[in-house]
């Protein structure tokens, strides 16, 4: 059995002063469990959102009616209390698992050797998304569910998945200069692409602020709207976007792009006929909440997908290290 060493008082200031640079003096982890401890944060950057699509698809919205109490006197649900007060504060518990998560990232980030800014710097960066979004969070309750706080709730959360998605693909990389892997021409139709993805999520929140899940009871009111016309609109969105995934997988293809792009662009193509499917399932069948909240979960690995479709257009090789023979970038942006 091994004895535990007992902290000094030199020690035990030190921690206090700055514990995460206690720890990464003394611990240096496995570039696997970097890139894992990121995962488990995107991961649960995921579930956080799934979980609150449930609380609003479940009408237990305002199971929790005020914040940061559960109620007026109790930090947890009262036995007065319905099942959607447990729903909603499950949810908010969650939020405590997520930290965990993110923090885990932090330390493992900080502790790598060498040590990377870059790399902690995003896991810092979830953290105040995290934090952020629960104020905001409480803001939506405390509001009555405006759906427009709502929306801001789901696109704030969007936007901590997004970090998380690029410091899980950091983890992967070295900290040289990026290298473009694709030509300009392929480059501009993938930003095209992000921002017709980037327009699809944010008409996607206004279709769940004017529809009829409000979230709790059918005084909650909703944006002002028809939302079978917005819908109709988030259709034509999705199709935009499948179409230019679709081109840029054979324009890829025709320049003879390396796996990396290719890979991520069928992965992504794969993901929004999916995503297709259920959305369409879901329009005709009048919206039941199961259908729903895939959709929702659908949205994550959708925008995840062209995230990753975005980073694979780059190499970034360790620091200092240059790579023998001709640029790929120089090869395919020519055929481009």
């Amino acid at each position: 059995m091994v004895r535990v060493p007992k902290l000094n008082t030199a020690d035990a200031a030190a921690a206090l002063r700055n514990p995460l640079a206690f720890i990464a003096d003394r611990w240096t982890p496995h570039p696997r469990t970097v890139r894992r401890a990121a995962l488990a944060a995107l991961v649960m950057s995921v579930v956080i959102v799934v979980t609150g699509g449930a609380v609003r698809l479940t009408g237990s919205g305002l199971g929790c009616p005020t914040w940061p109490e559960c109620t007026d006197g109790s930090l947890t649900p009262t036995t007065a209390l319905s099942y959607h007060s447990a729903i909603e504060f499950g949810n908010r518990m969650l939020t405590y698992v997520l930290c965990a998560a993110v923090g885990w990232a932090i330390i493992a980030a900080r502790s790598e050797k060498p040590y990377r800014r870059s790399l902690t710097r995003l896991g810092w960066a979830q953290f105040w998304l995290v934090m952020g979004n629960a104020v905001l969070g409480g803001i939506v309750v405390l509001v009555g569910l405006n759906p427009y706080t709502v929306a801001a709730h789901f696109l704030l959360a969007t936007a901590l998945t997004t970090v998380a998605g690029v410091m899980w693909q950091r983890t992967r990389e070295g900290d040289g200069a990026p290298r473009p892997l694709v030509g300009k021409a392929v480059q501009q139709l993938v930003w095209f692409l992000v921002v017709a993805s980037v327009l699809l999520i944010a008409i996607g929140t206004v279709v769940t602020g004017a529809g009829p899940h409000a979230g709790d009871s059918s005084d909650v009111k909703r944006i002002p709207i028809d939302w079978e016309t917005v819908a109709k609109l988030h259709s034509v969105l999705a199709w935009i976007v499948v179409t230019l995934t679709f081109a840029l997988w054979f324009v890829l293809k025709a320049v003879d792009a390396p796996r990396g792009p290719l890979d991520r662009t069928r992965d992504l193509f794969v993901i929004l006929l999916s995503q297709g499917v259920i959305g369409y399932i879901q329009y005709f069948t009048h919206l039941p909440e199961v259908l729903v909240g895939l959709h929702m979960l659908g949205s994550c690995l959708v925008w995840i997908g062209v995230l990753r479709v975005l980073l694979s257009l780059r190499e970034r090789p360790e620091a200092g290290v240059d790579l023998p023979g001709p640029s790929a970038a120089v090869t395919v942006g020519t055929r481009a």
